[in-house]
């Protein structure tokens, strides 16, 4: 298991997050001056993307996560989604919630099957975060922060060996193993089976760097080639084009981590069979285990003791449905198999005070205060904000 791989898993599943977010609100969106105070607006939109953004791309966090570390269960990185969504007005009950992180992992599950080489992971995270930029244009501040994380990027994984890369990918994808749940969107494009797993394709451009399959050559002992036979690969390949670029600007060629909810189209998500019968296999990722003290320390750690708070008052946050109706979204809730239903871990991180020196360091640093932005108004009861965001 590589030690590098949870900031490329962050990241990506934060972006892909941002891209669902993004779609469901302008999907909501009501004309500022036709909105009431509980309907969404242009500007609630680029408001919670803004306070997601700088909540997610905050210095301090991204300093403790790029810290070599080991993954962690997908309950405990749950955990840190749910903080980072409710980061603004909005509020996700458990079904939203549930449905927005199936959608998130499914779609980066995916992402990283169809990445040509290992170290195409990286042009996977470069796609999101230049989409994430482009929610955030007039922001040059925020666009400072984005951009500290690409170079943050390039001076850790630009030097790495191919066998990292293999190492990376290999990590992740045991992450995603036991994830089978269906998406519209794929099961509408044919890229998904009904069982939930992905169709591979055999078409399409080869990894940069490698030949059109079809001819096998023979050398002798002095490397002269004596002998070529052709064969018939069955797919249709094509050479690539050219290489992605790995700088802060240009052209990554690959597609793979694109918002693929740029075109207005309803999303859902449904349980499998075989998911359904995974029971066992997966309650061995989301149960309590020998390592939650540990985790639990780890994410008081990454979120420096951020705590979200009940909205209270007669205008609480925006509430936020990803199903097309509240009777769909209470049925999910109802359906979805017991084991798969992630619930929140609350962390109080100040009981471990006097036994970790360091993580009072850190919630020194991220003194929590109320800050009424816009009063009178959605803006009261937005979350606790750290003072540096």
């Amino acid at each position: 298991m590589s030690v590098r791989t949870l900031p490329l898993l962050f990241l990506n599943l934060g972006g892909e997050m941002l891209y669902i977010l993004d779609q469901r609100l302008r999907a909501q969106n009501i004309p500022g001056d036709k909105a009431r105070r509980d309907e969404w607006t242009e500007v609630d939109r680029k408001r919670v993307l803004n306070d997601i953004i700088s909540t997610m791309f905050n210095r301090k966090f991204m300093e403790e996560l790029f810290k070599p570390q080991e993954l962690y269960s997908k309950k405990a990185l749950r955990t840190v989604y749910d903080r980072l969504a409710h980061a603004s007005i909005m509020r996700l009950n458990q079904a939203s919630m549930d449905k927005l992180y199936d959608l998130m992992t499914m779609a980066l599950k995916y992402q990283v099957l169809l990445c040509p080489r290992p170290k195409d992971v990286l042009l996977v995270t470069f796609n999101h975060l230049d989409a994430i930029k482009g929610f955030i244009q007039e922001s040059p501040a925020l666009l400072h922060l984005v951009d500290e994380t690409f170079r943050q990027l390039l001076d850790i994984y630009g030097g790495l060996p191919a066998g990292e890369f293999h190492l990376i990918r290999q990590t992740l994808l045991t992450f995603f193993q036991d994830l089978h749940i269906r998406v519209s969107v794929f099961l509408k494009d044919r890229v998904q089976n009904s069982n939930g797993r992905f169709v591979l394709p055999v078409s399409g451009p080869v990894p940069w760097g490698t030949e059109v399959p079809g001819l096998i050559r023979t050398f002798n002992t002095k490397g002269e080639e004596v002998k070529r036979v052709e064969f018939q690969h069955g797919g249709n390949y094509v050479a690539a084009p050219k290489e992605g670029s790995f700088e802060l600007y240009g052209d990554r060629v690959l597609k793979l981590g694109t918002n693929m909810y740029s075109v207005n189209r309803l999303v859902e998500t449904h349980m499998s069979e075989p998911s359904k019968n995974l029971a066992s296999q997966t309650q061995q990722s989301i149960a309590p285990n020998p390592l939650a003290k540990e985790e639990l320390n780890f994410l008081a750690r990454l979120m420096g003791g951020m705590e979200i708070k009940k909205p209270s008052g007669p205008e609480p946050g925006f509430r936020l449905n990803l199903f097309t109706t509240d009777e769909e979204e209470e049925q999910a809730a109802l359906s979805r198999p017991e084991e798969l239903s992630y619930e929140i871990v609350n962390i109080q991180a100040t009981q471990d005070q006097q036994r970790n020196k360091e993580l009072a360091r850190i919630m020194g640093e991220f003194e929590i205060t109320e800050q009424p932005r816009w009063s009178a108004s959605k803006g009261d009861d937005l979350l606790a904000m750290m003072d540096e965001l």
